[in-house]
């Protein structure tokens, strides 16, 4: 198995994003997620831009030891003098150098010509290797470099010392092909090319830059440039979790050291400190990568989820799929969820029970528990044993709260009251109390969970819905009620759990 490393500049291109911009304390926690996830190489940022980068760099040279940290420089003494500087306390050091490639960098952004730039990106490596072993040449623009010149300038700089050289698709103008063919051609054309790692850096403006840096490697590039999320310059960079997925989903001769169940953690860790939300239909790390609306596709994942998942989601650190309720699903996702709810229905009840979720959903755009736990209120008619007749609480500073609960258990009342921690556990101790006496529950009783408490709408004279989770013998039961007095409306639910349970 060959490796492919893993060059992770998240916070360096990513971080050019507008608005992503990162302090020195929130780079550091990144880059210890990143050293934790296995990249190989954190290019830690662009030391001559700012003292607040020269910092950055300094201090995650100080809080990281298993990654390369890099520096990135342009072709100009001052950048690598600041590059070395801030790499002082780095256990593994590289200076990332280099100048453009393309006639179009030549001769409009530096406008210059082809031999004197040939001459600063020599000059430039061999500076650079005065200060660390490890150098890495970027040919910028090289998508639309010409490929003799190309291949003369990654043999000029691998002369002069350059380790790793870096072949970017700077504005992801290339087909994967065509890039695919210019590492060839490198591989090819190169006479000392085995004497470097070469480096795909791609960009995604059309869409293609994990496909262009998979077309590299497959053509012989051993590192690979990603960012988290894919984000970066423009519409971003080739994004780790693809690349790394991709090498693994179809079992290439090739790998990372990735620790691909670190994935969906760091990309959420990056999302937030980078305040940049990840759409929903990102690959392998959006929120809709696992999720199933189809009634067709969740009948299919239900029976065997590799119908529809190529990917396990434990593998990328994702608890499980998800099968989303929404009037698209069919009965077998809907009783899916019922059950992961402690409702068991018999066939004629869930026939019953879709159809008016059916009404609900065509209401909703998406369903959620307490939905169903509402529409299982309605829909189990099976003659209730406990009833409420009478809530009753005395409470108050400094008064110990006391409740007075009046039930009905299979027509037989019984009357009872309790003190509490509060007015709700006083009015649950009393149920119990009854229930006890009736013995409708022979042994311990049931173990609350879950208490919540919603508003329905708004104002203090608001109905409020009340939804408990109670525990027997390893299963879950769920009660609801709703009611102006949330006194009563908590009665009304740990009851209404009561009857599922007996």
């Amino acid at each position: 198995m060959q490796k492919v490393h893993i060059f992770d500049t998240t916070l360096r291109d990513g971080e050019q994003v507008p608005g992503c911009q990162l302090n020195t304390v929130e780079k550091i926690e990144i880059a210890k997620a990143l050293e934790a996830l296995g990249v190989d190489v954190i290019e830690a940022g662009f030391p001559i831009s700012s003292p607040g980068d020269f910092q950055s760099v300094v201090e995650i040279s100080k809080a990281v030891s298993e990654p390369i940290i890099c520096a990135l420089t342009r072709a100009v003494k001052g950048d690598i003098d600041a590059a070395a500087a801030s790499l002082e306390f780095a256990k593994r050091k590289r200076i990332h150098t280099g100048i453009g490639a393309s006639d179009m960098h030549i001769k409009y952004k530096f406008k210059s010509t082809r031999e004197d730039i040939l001459k600063r990106g020599v000059e430039a490596v061999k500076y650079a290797k005065k200060f660390v072993e490890d150098v890495e040449f970027y040919a910028e623009d090289a998508g639309r470099a010409d490929l003799e010149y190309l291949a003369q300038m990654i043999e000029a700089v691998i002369k002069a010392g350059a380790t790793v050289v870096n072949i970017p698709d700077t504005t992801g103008y290339n087909l994967p092909h065509v890039y695919g063919e210019k590492i060839k051609y490198l591989k090819e054309h190169v006479s000392n090319i085995g004497n470097a790692i070469i480096s795909v850096h791609c960009h995604n403006d059309l869409g293609l830059a994990t496909a262009n840096s998979m077309a590299g490697v497959e053509n012989g590039a051993r590192q690979v440039e990603v960012t988290m999320n894919g984000i970066g310059e423009r519409a971003g960079n080739t994004s780790l979790e693809e690349v790394v997925m991709i090498m693994r989903t179809h079992a290439f001769p090739y790998d990372t050291n990735i620790n691909a169940r670190k994935i969906y953690p760091t990309s959420r860790l990056v999302a937030k400190l980078m305040n940049m939300p990840i759409q929903a239909n990102k690959a392998i790390v959006g929120k809709n990568a696992f999720a199933h609306s189809s009634g067709i596709h969740q009948d299919g994942v239900l029976k065997m989820r590799e119908n529809y998942e190529i990917i396990d989601p434990h593998d990328v650190g994702i608890a499980s799929s998800e099968i989303v309720l929404s009037a698209r699903s069919g009965r077998a996702a809907l009783n899916h969820h019922l059950e992961r709810l402690g409702y068991e229905l018999k066939p004629a009840q869930l026939k019953n029970a879709y159809e008016k979720f059916l009404e609900l959903a065509d209401s909703k755009k998406q369903i959620l528990d307490e939905d169903l736990h509402m529409l299982m209120g309605k829909t189990l008619t099976s003659p209730k044993r406990i009833e409420t007749k009478l809530v009753e609480v005395v409470c108050g500073y400094p008064l110990k709260p006391m409740a007075t609960v009046k039930i009905l258990v299979d027509g037989v009342e019984y009357t009872t009251s309790a003190n509490g921690n509060g007015p709700v556990d006083a009015s649950y101790q009393a149920v119990n109390a009854s229930v006890i006496k009736a013995k409708v529950i022979k042994k311990s009783l049931p173990v609350l969970r879950e208490f919540l408490i919603q508003a329905m709408t708004k104002g203090s004279d608001d109905v409020s819905r009340v939804n408990v989770q109670l525990e027997y013998k390893n299963k879950v039961f769920y009660g609801f009620g709703s009611d102006t007095d949330i006194i009563v409306a908590a009665v009304q639910a740990y009851v209404d759990g009561l009857n599922k349970l007996i």
